[in-house]
């Protein structure tokens, strides 16, 4: 089978209506699959009025707002759906996300004897330890090993996150689908002195940077008892925070000397990358860390806690440090070493800046067109 042959059939969770690592992970897949000529259909809700143009035909799911978390839609399944997937006739079904969409396509490609893929994005049976319900991983990782037990491949952002899923026992046959990066867009040289100005920082002072949603399962606590420990010890430092979400006001309380940029995105939050001078990422749920890659190719020495993603990202004592998750002794003492000296950041940002030209888009995603059409034959054969 040919590229042109193939046609493909994505669910999402969120394929455009929320704008993070994830869809747009997606949204470049999708982009890659049709410049090769292959016919693609995703499925899934959607809003009126989305942050970014979704990429490809995509077919709205019927949602209803999460409940306590309503920028996130909470999909029925494929209500209405089933006839446009038929008449699609997919060769292969991916689900990105595990959610009750991801179960319903499961179940539709079992009938259809159409061959099942699923990529993992995030850590989804961690988020439960911020919200004080961390008895619920077991469950949820169980029903996580129903769901991808049933793919013929699942494929993981990092090796890292691919370890996680074999110790886990979700599948037999984990793949690496990583991530890529815009070398151009994500470059030093958008350094910008004049904007640190207008965001009050002075050109002597030290910028601790964090961009991604303002939710809890970010470690936001994790950052922000960190700068505690910074101002205990006396030591200086301004902190950058390039995001929103619904904790907003909760890190803005508990970080009152940050700086607040809300959503950025495109050249603005290249700017805002370049212009910082470390990265600061405790996030423990993260399967790879798109932030913590355009940092690096920023030129930014990275802190992040060793967790997958940034296990096979962060180059222990080169590109960064790596700290115990949730330690604040240990996070406070890798950025304080980066806050002291100016030679060690350059020397860590351009080993992250030379580490991350390995992530090139059209070759990571060709990869993965690869699979599918291996498996679309093999499936094909075997009829």
């Amino acid at each position: 089978m040919q590229p042109e042959d193939l046609r493909v059939a994505l669910f999402s969770g969120n394929y455009n209506y929320v704008k993070d690592g994830a869809n747009q992970a997606l949204n470049r897949l999708v982009a890659h699959l049709l410049s090769r000529g292959v016919r693609v259909r995703i499925y899934s809700p959607t809003i009126e009025d989305p942050p970014f143009e979704a990429t490809g035909d995509l077919v709205s799911v019927p949602s209803v707002a999460l409940p306590g978390r309503d920028e996130y839609r909470l999909g029925f399944g494929l209500i209405g759906n089933g006839d446009d997937i038929k008449a699609f006739d997919p060769h292969v079904i991916h689900i990105a996300s595990p959610d009750i969409i991801g179960h319903r396509a499961a179940a539709w490609a079992k009938r259809h004897y159409t061959p099942l893929v699923a990529s993992v994005h995030t850590r989804f049976e961690t988020y439960f330890r911020y919200y004080k319900a961390a008895w619920m991983q077991t469950f949820i990782e169980a029903g996580l090993r129903r769901l991808y037990r049933k793919c013929e491949e699942i494929y993981a952002p990092s090796e890292s996150m691919a370890a996680v899923l074999t110790d886990q026992r979700m599948n037999s046959k984990v793949r690496i689908w990583s991530r890529g990066i815009d070398g151009d867009l994500y470059n030093p040289d958008r350094r910008d002195m004049a904007w640190r100005r207008q965001q009050g920082i002075g050109n002597d002072e030290v910028v601790i940077l964090f961009v991604g949603r303002l939710v809890l399962e970010k470690g936001l606590d994790t950052f922000s008892d960190t700068l505690k420990e910074l101002d205990r010890r006396g030591i200086a430092y301004r902190a950058l925070f390039v995001g929103e979400g619904p904790a907003r006001s909760w890190i803005e309380e508990r970080a009152p000397q940050g700086i607040f940029t809300g959503f950025l995105s495109g050249e603005d939050l290249a700017r805002a990358f370049a212009s910082a001078d470390i990265m600061f990422n405790p996030s423990s749920t993260e399967t790879f860390g798109n932030v913590t890659l355009e940092a690096m190719a920023s030129a930014l020495p990275v802190v992040a806690a060793r967790a997958t993603g940034s296990l096979s990202l962060v180059d222990e004592g080169v590109s960064g440090r790596l700290t115990t998750p949730d330690s604040i002794r240990e996070s406070a003492d890798a950025l304080a070493f980066y806050l002291g000296d100016a030679e060690a950041r350059s020397a860590a940002g351009i080993a992250g800046r030379e580490r991350s030209k390995r992530f090139d888009w059209d070759r990571i995603n060709e990869g993965l067109l690869q699979r599918y059409l291996a498996i679309a034959d093999s499936t094909r054969k075997n009829r």
